[in-house]
């Protein structure tokens, strides 16, 4: 009787066993996990025990004598070399044509006319988790009648700066004048990641994209917005669906102009593999096909001629950057080869490397002034090293889908594309993705109308459809 009474007993654990793994597999995939929001302290030294203050300051940008009789000394003793014949940009910059750049930087280029150009929005700074962190805030200069702005927090990335956005605000926050729908009008919030222009470089090591989105959600917080908007490319990709991870019940809705997948499984081997012969397989589409092979030239091979800056950067930050930090004519170097390659890498193709068939020299070099009055470029380069030492793939964040409604639009001399059939695995619920038409990594600054307008129709489609509220 003991004998059965006990197998009677290990027959129940096995089933409450059973039972338990089969209700945790049934529930925990219906349990939606969140990011957890990481609380830092990036100041110098000690934290503190007194409390934080989280007042809002005004800023301006301003420029001395000083600051500018030190960069046209350093100008006037660039070393150059000359380059390759025939070499156009296929070994960097192309030194002929950075000659001009240097030339126009010295004669023509107004940094104290460009110091107002900067300041015609809103600046202020805030200390947050011990940094100063600044940000622009931009509100709607006028209201369709009934309406509220909708709160939209815009983030940069390397080697960009909030000065990306200067020519997509007027279009978010005053549409109508733009020949835009006015259905809907934005608040316009663009900060400055955290070693990156005018905001405060973290002290301490581990300051990454969560890091940066905990950050954000805090300042985005603090200003009053308990619901609002995001948008991104480059590290403001990563930022802002990190924030919508974080915070999913604060971000109404996601708007990427680059997604990138970092967890690789067998099916995306696989659809790399045959996706071209078999495309509907994989759920390409005809432009995805276009796009994406031959793999090995338009990926492989790609990644790696474009990516030798990241490891760098991912490896050691410091050494490159003391040279970038003392010579504004390598900074400039450094920073316009991106603009070049990530604009249209046929620009390689070019003498001088196609910078001003997209931008105007005026806007690089303000770019390009940011980070060297800021004295930034090797903070903004250590974010490289925060995000990648780990190994791709290995983080909590890396491991979580994004839920909240996403918007992805897609350009088309982007690096790397990202058919919708793989982003669809991290981003579950893409409620808008298009093919843009043309235009490259820096987005807002080369087509700011096409990502207005993918913008709009995007939060259109969320607040119509009440996507967010039915979460």
């Amino acid at each position: 009787e003991f004998c059965s009474s006990l197998a009677g007993i290990m027959l129940l654990e096995v089933f409450l066993v059973l039972g338990t793994v089969i209700i945790y597999f049934l529930f925990s995939k219906k349990k939606e996990e969140t990011l957890p929001f990481k609380d830092g302290w990036w100041g110098k030294g000690q934290k503190p025990d007194t409390k934080e203050d989280t007042t809002i300051r005004p800023f301006k940008v301003e420029t001395t004598e000083e600051e500018l009789s030190d960069l046209f000394r350093r100008l006037d003793q660039a070393r150059f070399t000359e380059p390759l014949e025939n070499s156009c940009f296929h070994y960097g910059i192309n030194s002929v044509y950075h000659r001009k750049v240097v030339s126009y930087w010295k004669k023509q280029f107004n940094w104290k006319k460009q110091v107002e150009v900067l300041n015609k929005y809103p600046h202020f700074k805030t200390e947050i988790q011990g940094i100063d962190v600044h940000f622009v805030q931009v509100k709607p200069p006028r209201l369709p009648e009934g309406q509220s702005a909708k709160p939209l927090l815009m983030v940069h990335g390397w080697p960009g700066s909030f000065y990306e956005f200067y020519k997509i605000i007027p279009l978010l926050t005053d549409p109508a004048s733009h020949g835009l729908s006015d259905e809907h009008v934005f608040e316009v919030i663009c900060p400055s990641i955290p070693g990156y222009g005018f905001s405060e470089a973290p002290h301490k090591k581990d300051f990454n994209s969560v890091s940066a989105a905990s950050v954000f959600y805090e300042l985005m917080l603090r200003l009053g917005f308990n619901e609002f908007y995001a948008q991104g490319g480059d590290w403001g990709w990563l930022i802002c669906s990190n924030l919508a991870q974080m915070a999913p019940n604060h971000v109404k809705g996601l708007h990427l102009n680059l997604a990138s997948v970092t967890k690789v499984g067998f099916t995306h081997l696989l659809s790399i593999l045959l996706g071209r012969y078999f495309p509907g397989l994989f759920g390409f589409q005809e432009e995805d096909v276009r796009r994406m092979f031959p793999f090995l030239k338009k990926g492989l091979y790609r990644i790696l001629s474009e990516s030798g800056y990241a490891h760098i950067q991912a490896t050691k930050p410091d050494t490159v950057g003391c040279g970038l930090n003392d010579s504004p004519v390598g900074l400039a170097a450094y920073i316009l080869e991106k603009f070049s390659s990530w604009t249209d890498l046929e620009f390689q193709n070019l003498e001088d490397g196609g910078l001003e068939r997209k931008f105007n020299l005026d806007d690089l070099l303000t770019n390009i002034m940011i980070y060297w009055v800021s004295g930034c470029i090797i903070s903004s380069m250590r974010f490289y090293k925060e995000n990648l030492q780990k190994g791709i793939g290995t983080q909590k964040h890396e491991k979580l889908t994004v839920q909240v409604p996403t918007g992805i639009a897609s350009f088309p001399n982007e690096i790397m594309h990202t058919p919708q059939a793989w982003a669809q695995k991290k981003y579950t619920n893409i409620v808008s993705f298009h093919f843009m038409p043309r235009g490259g990594h820096f987005a807002a600054l080369e087509e700011p109308e096409l990502l207005a307008k993918d913008i709009l129709q995007f939060v259109g489609k969320v607040e119509k459809e009440q996507l967010w509220k039915k979460r």
